[in-house]
């Protein structure tokens, strides 16, 4: 597996697949083609059908400028490699091609090519957690100490970064008001959340909280603005969400928080590796599940639960995710991708309570869930992963003409 820090990308929304990995491939490509007079851009498969709506094509557009470009969407190709493909096509002044390249956005920001991920550094010699699990409780360890291990000292510094970004977002997300863009004229609730919470018991009061905090980074996505993958910009408002009300109302230090980011990064690792963390290849169990497993995971940490109890709270987050489809409307991370953050996230707290009351010994392992996750998002039909062709998308758009 890669490092951790590929599962926290710190980068501007909607869409990590369809934004942040877009623009990565434009600024590669723009470095390998200096001399270039025009380019011709080919989006296809996921990408081309709610590119769009995900700001694909401003995306790359701004990351090639000045020099123009020419985008052609072709969502009725899927590419064998990914759904998610590009094609990067470079011109003289004379129209003479200089040089092409067809590279996928496979999630969570990463970039690929049919020969080699572009983008990897493998440092843990680990893949799944039945291989880890055994690992640390040998060392008496826990699940972040085994990740420090891997990736050095200049890990927390990074992960500071990450907890900056996160707080941030869920700040300025509060700060908000008003409509997102979009054709959906979906106006932000966030800041009515957080201010309708304070009128309530505390027990209640703190499940609104969380979902304001949830609620303002995904809006922050929505429009664009900086987020941190978590593991996806889709699903960016999950982990952030329960990390702020941990230390905020529970009162755990700054140190606490790292590690338990520290920990979620690698339950992300696991499925990214073993899985998928694209919603374009498995739908949004993939986005949503992997992130309340990752928060699920991090809480339990905090709260002092054993390496199998931690294994168990991830577990039952991706598990009671499974099937779950990615059929945004219109094409944009709004309907249903922003409440389906505040829901994960409480969801995450829930499967951390249920870990907590047990002994953490259970039947079906998190790597038994994770291969199911991988096989269902095989089974699942096109219309299902981020092509806005079934589902709500089809059905819960507001006008015929709208999108």
């Amino acid at each position: 597996m890669e490092s951790i820090k590929s599962i926290f990308r710190i980068g501007n929304g909607p869409s990590s697949s369809h934004t942040m990995g877009p623009k990565l491939a434009a600024e590669q490509f723009k470095l390998l083609t200096p001399t270039a007079f025009s380019y011709t851009v080919t989006l296809y498969g996921s990408l081309a059908a709610t590119g769009k709506g995900h700001f694909t094509d401003k995306a790359i557009a701004d990351s090639l400028s000045p020099v123009p470009v020419e985008f052609n969407w072709l969502p009725e190709i899927v590419l064998p490699f990914h759904t998610n493909g590009m094609k990067f096509e470079a011109s003289d002044m004379e129209g003479k091609s200089l040089k092409d390249w067809v590279v996928y956005s496979v999630g969570g920001g990463k970039i690929a090519d049919e020969n080699s991920h572009l983008t990897e550094n493998h440092i843990y010699e680990h893949h799944t957690l039945s291989e880890i699990l055994p690992w640390v409780e040998h060392r008496g360890k826990t699940y972040w100490e085994y990740v420090q291990d891997h990736e050095g000292p200049d890990l927390w510094d990074y992960l500071n970064e990450v907890w900056k970004t996160m707080q941030q977002s869920i700040h300025e997300g509060l700060d908000n008001d008003g409509v997102l863009p979009g054709e959906l004229n979906l106006r932000r609730k966030a800041a009515s959340y957080w201010i309708k919470a304070k009128s309530y018991k505390v027990s209640l009061q703190n499940r609104c909280l969380i979902m304001s905090y949830a609620l303002a980074v995904a809006e922050q996505n929505a429009s664009g603005a900086k987020v941190v993958t978590a593991p996806t910009c889709g699903s960016a408002g999950v982990l952030p969400a329960i990390l702020y009300h941990l230390k905020n109302y529970h009162e755990f230090s700054d140190k606490n928080i790292l590690q338990a980011l520290a920990t979620a990064g690698l339950f992300g690792n696991v499925i990214k590796a073993n899985a998928s963390i694209s919603g374009a290849e498995v739908g949004c169990q993939g986005e949503i599940g992997s992130a309340c497993a990752m928060a699920a995971a991090a809480s339990n940490q905090v709260f002092g639960g054993s390496p199998q109890q931690i294994e168990y709270a991830a577990e039952m987050g991706l598990e009671h995710h499974l099937g779950l489809t990615c059929d945004p409307v219109c094409g944009l991370v709004q309907i249903p991708c922003i409440e389906r953050n505040s829901f994960a996230a409480l969801r995450a707290l829930d499967a951390n309570l249920a870990s907590m009351l047990s002994d953490g010994k259970h039947i079906i392992s998190f790597d038994k869930v994770v291969e199911t996750m991988r096989l269902t998002g095989k089974d699942l039909p096109s219309l299902y992963k981020e092509t806005s062709e079934g589902g709500l998308a089809k059905i819960g758009r507001p006008g015929a003409d709208m999108c």
